[in-house]
């Protein structure tokens, strides 16, 4: 990891502390509570989405593409996935509007290097499975009463454990340009692949679409509530990250 990476965790870590100097407050609308919730949850994402392209560029390396190596994603810094606004400014900006959690990032892998099929899809799922990973152990923390009585780090941590999962349920749903289609796509015969490879640009764009005009993406939201309350984490706990994290313009 080069200092990048470690800066960022040094800010999470910074951030989550500097909670419990104003959780006393027992005021969640003032400016402070909704500064940190804010830091928490955007720093945290930034954090969430650096392991998951690593995850993506170390299955890669272990799989056959060497590239990754001279392309730095193994050195864990967020500025080598992708273009920084588009990756990751836009993804943010959607999740500070309340709206669909975007992935962000992206690592470009030479699949022709990797030695099988099985690996090309090992590729795509692993960055899903860090999400799910980062997720599940965020909903846990607060789920194990750890964090005692502050209730603005675990509203923050619970509400980014929730985006996490929202995030994974998206990318693996199997639209093109996705991770789910990815780990599909090794295994669709040739004509199928070349028939659908101009679509990739769009995938997005589809489901952008589709979450302004219709509801037909909510499931991801109910999904992931369901698994969080299945750990024991209070719903409540969610909703307050959500309304400190997320200043929607109707608000």
């Amino acid at each position: 990891p080069g200092w990048v990476f470690y800066a960022l965790v040094g800010l999470f870590l910074a951030l989550c502390v500097a909670t419990a100097f104003v959780s006393g407050e027992r005021q969640p609308d003032s400016f402070a509570p909704r500064a940190l919730a804010m830091g928490i949850v955007v720093v945290g994402a930034l954090v969430s989405v650096t392991l998951h392209e690593w995850a993506h560029a170390y299955v890669a390396y272990r799989g056959g593409d060497a590239s990754v190596v001279s392309q730095g994603y193994l050195t864990l810094d967020f500025r080598k996935y992708a273009h920084p606004l588009l990756s990751f400014g836009l993804p943010i900006l959607f999740l500070l509007a309340g709206g669909l959690p975007l992935p962000g990032g992206a690592v470009w892998i030479d699949r022709s290097a990797l030695r099988s099929r099985a690996w090309g899809s090992a590729v795509s799922v692993a960055g899903p499975l860090m999400n799910l990973l980062n997720g599940v152990v965020l909903l846990g923390v607060v789920r194990s009463g750890a964090l005692g009585d502050n209730w603005l780090l675990s509203s923050a941590l619970a509400f980014l454990g929730f985006v996490l999962v929202v995030i994974v349920i998206l990318n693996l749903l199997p639209v093109p340009g996705l991770d789910g289609y990815g780990a599909l796509e090794p295994w669709l015969p040739a004509e199928l692949r070349n028939a659908l490879a101009p679509v990739r640009s769009w995938g997005m764009l589809i489901l952008l679409l589709l979450v302004f005009q219709t509801n037909a993406l909510g499931f991801m939201y109910d999904w992931s509530l369901s698994l969080a309350t299945a750990m024991g984490v209070d719903p409540g706990y969610i909703g307050l990250g959500s309304w400190l994290a997320s200043p929607q313009l109707n608000r």
